[in-house]
């Protein structure tokens, strides 16, 4: 069955790095956008970062523009979010999610066709 897994969450003072992996299997990882997500306490899913089916083009949104970046390994099935600079307005569950590649530019989750379960992020000042 279809699985996206994610791990690498955890609590971290502001200013510090975090890497998040999601390990996807089950469907045809290669012809999906890859994104993540998150969702603080009370807020809708925002679209974080995506990345394109090949990995040659990367989005994100404005809030977390060199700060973050995204990639993908086809080959294995993987996807990461290398986090620095990070501030408490970055505290949220994070989502991998995987979505049909028209849309990758969009980091809406209106055409995510499957997600994972989620990774907590909790950055304190």
């Amino acid at each position: 069955q279809v699985q996206l897994v994610e791990s690498g969450g955890g609590s971290v003072q502001a200013g510090g790095s975090l890497r998040l992996s999601c390990a996807a299997s089950g469907f045809t990882y290669s012809v999906f956008c890859m994104a993540w997500f998150r969702q603080a306490p009370g807020k809708k899913h925002d679209g974080v970062a995506s990345v394109s089916p090949d990995g040659d083009s990367s989005y994100y949104t404005d809030s977390v523009q060199g700060r973050f970046t995204i990639s993908r390994d086809n080959a294995k099935k993987t996807m990461s979010l290398q986090m620095i600079n990070l501030k408490p307005e970055d505290t949220a569950m994070y989502y991998c999610a995987a979505k049909a590649g028209y849309d990758c530019y969009s980091l809406s989750a209106s055409a995510v066709t499957y997600w994972g379960q989620g990774t907590q992020v909790t950055v304190s000042s």
